[in-house]
């Protein structure tokens, strides 16, 4: 196989004269970290992030300073792989340790509805809003992170505030089905969100419910959450790497997700 070392010079090159812009779209991971809740009758609730120090220099324990990390897979800023969902369960490479790496990689598409959100904490993407979107954008790529910008970022890691409890219900934007269905349609790689869960706070309501969670990883397809600065990328024209940890039939992984920018 011919390597194109051209290529490779060019992006290393690109990278350390500033033409490109690495934008981190993630939001610091620790005690303070708002987890979310699990509905009654679906699992045991998880854990709040924790560090247990097993040996730190600073307090004359030796030479090194590491700690023994309790964090959730669907904490922080994570990833959802398709074995996360029980429509996703049939698929040979659904886990962190068996997706093909090559995945990681792909464009993104931001729609921003902060005004949208901002009026309304309760808004609903539609498929009508994606259409709209490429009027202005053109088509969605095919392979590439469909990411809604909605300013709920701002919220964190303020926890009622990221969660957002309202009457014992759970008060933030999200997809409907029609939307994952377009999404779907122009075989986006995954959904992205800055809130807690890919899902609509009331995503109960939908048929089917969860459709975010439901057909995205039915179609084999990924999710993130918590993420951080989409406002830093453009509606078109980005990169980011998604890489989970490889955790052995991992539903899905804390990460540090990386947006790769062109500076004009």
């Amino acid at each position: 196989m011919e390597h194109n070392a051209g290529l490779l010079e060019q992006l290393a090159s690109s990278l350390a004269n500033g033409k490109i812009n690495i934008v981190d779209l993630t939001h610091p991971l620790g005690p303070q970290t708002p987890v979310i809740k699990v509905p009654e009758g679906h699992g045991k609730q998880p854990p709040a992030v924790q560090l247990e120090p097993i040996a730190d220099y600073r307090d004359n324990s030796g030479y090194a300073r590491w700690s023994t990390l309790t964090v959730a897979e669907h904490a922080g800023t994570h990833f959802d792989a398709p074995g996360h969902w029980f429509t996703g369960e049939k698929f040979k490479d659904g886990t962190t340790d068996t997706i093909d790496a090559r995945r990681f990689v792909a464009p993104a598409s931001v729609i921003d509805c902060t005004q949208a959100v901002e009026n309304d904490p309760g808004f609903i993407l539609d498929a009508q809003d994606l259409r709209d979107w490429e009027k202005t954008h053109g088509r969605i790529q095919k392979g590439s992170w469909l990411l809604f910008r909605s300013g709920w970022s701002k919220r964190f890691p303020n926890a009622s505030a990221f969660l957002n409890e309202v009457d014992g219900e759970y008060l933030s934007p999200g997809p409907n089905p029609d939307a994952m269905r377009f999404m779907l349609e122009r075989d986006v790689c995954g959904y992205g969100t800055e809130t807690i869960g890919t899902d609509h706070g009331k995503a109960g309501m939908f048929d089917p419910v969860f459709p975010a969670h439901n057909l995205m990883h039915g179609a084999n397809k990924f999710g993130m959450s918590s993420l951080n600065n989409l406002d830093q990328l453009p509606p078109t024209g980005s990169i980011i790497v998604t890489a989970p940890l490889k955790i052995v039939e991992g539903s899905g992984s804390p990460l540090r997700v990386l947006g790769f920018v062109s500076v004009k």
